[in-house]
């Protein structure tokens, strides 16, 4: 029963001291010091510990320090600190400054920080310094001066300008501004060949307007890589003009037929209303004495040939279809 007593003891002693040299281990990350001393970019044990309370991985400091000091560039550690807790990627901002120094480019720490907490790419900003990058425009569909389409393409070769990296703005820009530039461009042409044989004046045209002010890039150069016919929008646009004025005829005509139709009933039954009033007329002649009765005779006479008359003129009229067979 002691023999047990004492391996359990040992045991739990053991364990305790486990438990505790792990945490010394954590709270004091002794390969990072002797790290960071042995590449003469010291940092104190109290400060690596403050590290740890202030919930700032002590590895990824030490190690962006380490690079800073080994590429000649001095970066305080409470720099480094102060940027982790905004939210900014040491690692990244480090390497950045790294490339801007080999490339010969000014790059203070506060610079590129902010570059990082804006949320730009400060290492691709810095890449893209050194090795300008080409940026292709979407089809632009443009009709000139003479009704014909064309489609452009276009290669934008713009260079990272870092003194506009905070608050220029971005590619999406750039793309919008060159792709009205060359609507503008064709739409100016007199005749769409003079474009096909002359595409450079599209960027001529383009690079005068000076469309990268405000942004984050320098645009170095702007080609057409292709240029396409496309439809006859002018000839499209009078045949639907034409339609347009023939239906608007059409509708005046029909407006113009609807009033005669109206018209011409209107008269007829003036004429029926008149006729009505013959027979009162009449009798009214009758008690007045403007009238006889032979003359009313002679009227019934008149009536009775001319409606024989309009019968035997009927029957010799053909038909249309022919004479009219026996």
């Amino acid at each position: 029963m002691g023999a047990e007593t004492q391996v359990f003891g040992t045991l739990a002693v053991l364990f305790l001291f486990f438990l505790f040299l792990t945490g010394f281990l954590y709270l004091i990350p002794i390969p990072l010091w002797i790290a960071a001393w042995a590449s003469n970019a010291y940092v104190g044990l109290l400060t690596l510990v403050g590290m740890r309370f202030r919930r700032v991985p002590p590895g990824t400091v030490v190690t962006a320090r380490i690079s800073a000091v080994k590429a000649g560039l001095a970066i305080p550690t409470n720099d480094l600190e102060a940027h982790f807790l905004a939210g900014g990627d040491v690692v990244k901002v480090v390497n950045a400054m790294i490339s801007a120094d080999k490339a010969n480019i000014p790059m203070p720490f506060k610079r590129a920080a902010a570059i990082d907490l804006a949320g730009r790419d400060v290492l691709e900003a810095v890449q893209m310094s050194v090795l300008p990058k080409v940026i292709e425009t979407p089809r632009i569909t443009a009709v000139a001066k003479d009704g014909i389409q064309l489609i452009a393409v276009s290669r934008v070769t713009v260079r990272a300008n870092i003194d506009r990296l905070v608050g220029g703005a971005g590619e999406e820009t750039v793309i919008a501004r060159v792709g009205e530039g060359m609507v503008s461009t064709i739409g100016s042409s007199a005749r769409h060949k003079d474009v096909l044989e002359n595409p450079d004046d599209i960027s001529k045209h383009i690079l005068d307007k000076g469309l990268d002010a405000g942004t984050a890039f320098e645009i170095l150069s702007i080609d057409i890589a292709d240029v396409d016919v496309g439809e006859n929008i002018g000839a499209k646009l009078q045949i639907d003009q034409a339609d347009a004025d023939k239906q608007i005829a059409q509708a005046k005509a029909e407006e113009r037929r609807a009033m005669a139709v109206a018209l011409e009933q209107e008269m007829r039954a003036r004429v029926i209303e008149a006729e009505a009033e013959v027979p009162r007329a009449m009798a009214e002649a009758f008690r007045k004495g403007n009238i006889g009765l032979m003359d009313y005779y002679r009227m019934k006479n008149v009536q009775a040939d001319t409606a024989m008359r309009e019968s035997i003129a009927q029957d010799e009229t053909p038909p249309p279809d022919g004479p009219a067979k026996r």
